[in-house]
């Protein structure tokens, strides 16, 4: 029987152990950080998922998600339009559902290494060693689940991590008066902030911005004043509601270059494989789409004697390159448009007078269901 380890208990982590585990390979999984906790992320989940997470039980419905299928988008200068989502989605904190996944995870015999960091992850003779400050772990396949930004990917010496990035993220929940079914994007100079809801009549706040902001003005709030507040909505929202963190959480150097699904024979997953621009609200299901395809391609590698390690990565690249290469693509060709009150201006007008081609430009960003 082979082995595997997943490194980084996220969506797609935790996801793909799970599918593991049911098909009687029992991974473990190496978490840096203890269950439940919160992440950086626009915590909104596009419908392309709901068949494969209902059918393999993996869908939230204890939580009550609600549904999003209308979009907002504004200006810097505050103008707004309104567009239907086709497709739509749900919306539910990383907070709840990656302990949801754990749960069913560990009741699928999944073994876990919790609060735990990975160092190294070393390739000798056709075998991998997975290298924690306590103990070196060998192991046939290695599953790259660690987000957006890892100390592995510096280890690693991938390509993007080389580049250094101008975006940092910032995340808070709160209660405010937000519509159920409304996902929003607001404009603000050199950045966009996302609002939704999720479980429990919360709403999530989650923007982009440029970090020479931050480093101008000292501090998130004084940067938020200054910078953010000039899009009345905007200001509105953060005058206007109550926030449940004692502290934003916070990403730096985010990165939307290209990663690609396979590095060093690790079979790469989720954010790690490839991130799309926030804007564009799909990473979770992506995340949850390629963990479906890698962990259908493992457990035939795992069963089959005849089907090596190099027919494995050159059919899970092709596969991946094929269902999310153009949408990361579309995603950064779209990122463009955003962040400056001119292209902003822009694309209410196009989503006010030119509805289909606004609608088009939405639809490249999701995928089919699966």
């Amino acid at each position: 029987m082979k082995s595997v380890i997943i490194v980084g208990g996220g969506i797609s982590g935790l996801i793909t152990a799970i599918e593991l585990a049911k098909a009687g390979i029992a991974p473990t999984v190496i978490e840096k950080k203890v269950y439940p906790f919160h992440r950086v992320c626009g915590e909104y989940i596009s419908s392309e998922t709901i068949p494969f997470l209902k059918k393999r039980g993996l869908y939230p419905g204890s939580f009550s998600p609600p549904v999003i299928s209308r979009f907002q988008l504004t200006s810097v200068n505050g103008k707004s339009a309104y567009l239907h989502l086709d497709s739509g989605g749900f919306g539910i904190s990383r907070f709840a559902f990656d302990q949801f996944l754990y749960g069913q995870a560990k009741a699928a015999g999944v073994h876990f290494l919790l609060n735990t960091q990975v160092d190294k992850i070393h390739w000798v003779d056709e075998r991998f060693f997975v290298q924690t400050k306590d103990q070196t772990l060998e192991t046939d396949l290695v599953v790259g689940s660690f987000g957006k930004r890892s100390t592995i990917d510096s280890s690693l010496n991938r390509g993007f991590i080389r580049k250094r990035s101008p975006y940092i993220g910032v995340k808070y929940h709160i209660r405010t008066d937000h519509p159920p079914n409304l996902i929003a994007l607001h404009n603000f100079k050199d950045g966009y902030c996302g609002i939704s809801n999720i479980e429990g009549g919360k709403t999530n706040l989650c923007y982009l911005s440029h970090r020479h902001h931050l480093k101008h003005y000292g501090n998130l709030k004084a940067m938020e004043e200054a910078v953010l507040f000039k899009n009345p909505f905007l200001k509105s929202i953060f005058r206007n509601s109550e926030f449940l963190f004692e502290k934003a959480e916070t990403i730096n150097e985010i990165s939307f270059e290209t990663k690609g699904p396979v590095d060093q024979h690790i079979l790469m997953t989720g954010d790690a494989a490839g991130m799309i621009t926030p804007l564009c609200g799909n990473g979770m299901a992506m995340a949850i789409h390629s963990s479906k395809i890698l962990s259908e391609m493992v457990i035939r590698f795992c069963n089959d004697p005849g089907y090596k390690r190099e027919q494995l990565e050159r059919d899970y690249a092709r596969s991946w390159k094929a269902i999310f290469e153009k949408r990361l693509w579309a995603g950064r060709q779209i990122q463009r448009l955003f962040g400056s009150e001119w292209a902003s201006d822009r694309m209410v007008n196009l989503a006010r007078h030119a509805t289909p081609l606004a609608n088009w430009l939405v639809g490249k960003t999701h995928g089919k269901p699966f």
